[in-house]
């Protein structure tokens, strides 16, 4: 997509409004495009055009600068309308509070002022085939007298490359010789998305989350300039809020599935369930069982939707006191944990409570349930456990890599 100028955004309650009016026009057609597997580019553009990708810009550039709970309480708003459409800007959120935390002056500058013009970054960020899923094979190595820099490798699972202007690019460093004189580690390269030797393959045949455009990214020999590298170090080896803040959103994803999982049960039984003969009542919102069963879905919801708001203070406060990082990680793995549940019960729960008309293929209601479980994949939940159980026994903060 190219970037066609977008609404300025100043406000928290500005963001909400505009997020609430652009779901409720996305809901409608989610479930067919999901079926139809019809990428969502007019609602991208429209998303766009509204000023929100833009609201983390600081305020400085002209951005709202707007904290990372009111970011959350976006993406969690366009999930109960489409999850796919809410994660398509995750990581275009992510990499620029890499640019804020870790970027020149020069570079936020360039970027986070094409950012609030309308333009989107995508990531490029997942590879395949090493031990664990945190080596990085693609590589950034000095040529023409280390003045410039090539890129080789493969990604997967690049969400949002479809619609993107700008791909952020998980590098490491390939300079034996020190001929750069860049320190080694890894480097996130932003560079457009049609540059030459970049090669977007849609190829995505996940289960769920269908239409996030999640596919192949090839790099055979990108050129790209020293002033198109950030290094990684600043915001994943330090105590600040860059992993918290990524998580938080992962995790208002997985409540917003939820929230519209309930919804679609509550309308489905109001509108066109028959009650179970056995209950001896006219209207399956009557049935006692039913009923049983939908506080039950509300409660898990509600505590979804508490803890993640709590945890999203917790990530304000530490965006400011690099001493909160570690209570603000535990409060978002705290809420992933039970958004994962509540999203996944919810959506399954949706045929349970429903009965058999649920399951007509033409509804595709199961498109909660297979975004639900595809999204939960990203990061498994009993690693955060661990973390929340050895922070309460061993009084350890947990761990900077970025993810928590």
């Amino acid at each position: 997509m190219t970037a066609v100028g977008a609404s300025r955004i100043t406000s928290a309650d500005q963001a909400r409004t505009a997020a609430a009016r652009l779901a409720a026009e996305f809901a409608g057609g989610a479930a067919r495009r999901d079926a139809e597997r019809e990428l969502p580019f007019a609602e991208i553009g429209q998303l766009t055009a509204s000023g929100l990708l833009a609201v983390t810009v600081p305020a400085e550039l002209g951005g709202a600068d707007l904290p990372p709970s009111a970011v959350a309480e976006i993406v969690r708003l366009l999930a109960v309308a489409d999850p796919n459409i809410a994660q398509i800007p995750h990581s275009h959120f992510v990499y620029v509070n890499l640019l804020k935390l870790a970027g020149s002056d020069q570079q936020r500058s360039r970027y986070l002022t094409a950012v609030l013009d309308g333009a989107q970054i995508a990531n490029a960020q997942s590879e395949r085939g090493g031990a664990t899923v945190a080596e990085i094979a693609t590589t950034v190595a000095p040529i023409e007298a280390a003045q410039r820099f090539r890129i080789d490798g493969t990604k997967y699972y690049c969400t949002g490359s479809l619609f993107a202007d700008t791909l952020a690019v998980l590098t490491r460093l390939d300079d034996p010789e020190g001929r750069s004189g860049l320190p080694p580690g890894q480097y996130v390269a932003f560079l457009p998305a049609n540059a030459p030797g970049v090669r977007i393959v849609d190829d995505w045949n996940g289960l769920g989350q269908r239409t996030t455009g999640s596919g192949t990214v090839v790099f055979e020999g990108v050129a790209v300039e020293r002033d198109q590298l950030v290094p990684r170090t600043a915001a994943v080896d330090a105590p600040t809020a860059y992993g918290a803040s990524a998580q938080l959103l992962h995790a208002a994803i997985d409540a917003g599935i939820a929230r519209g999982a309930l919804t679609a049960a509550t309308e489905f039984v109001r509108d066109k369930s028959r009650p179970w003969f056995e209950a001896g009542v006219s209207r399956a919102i009557d049935d006692p069982l039913v009923i049983q069963r939908f506080g039950e879905l509300a409660v898990t919801l509600a505590a979804a939707e508490s803890t993640l708001t709590t945890a999203g203070a917790a990530v304000d406060a530490a965006v400011h006191d690099s001493d909160l990082v570690g209570d603000a990680s535990i409060a978002v793995a705290t809420a992933k944990v039970l958004a994962d549940r509540a999203a996944n019960e919810i959506s399954g729960a949706l045929f349970e409570v429903s009965g058999t008309r649920s399951a007509a293929a033409d509804l595709n209601l199961a498109h909660f349930w297979r975004n639900a479980r595809t999204h939960t994949l990203h990061d498994p939940v009993r690693w955060k456990y661990q973390h929340i159980g050895r922070t309460v026994l061993h009084g350890t903060p947990p761990p900077l890599n970025g993810v928590i």
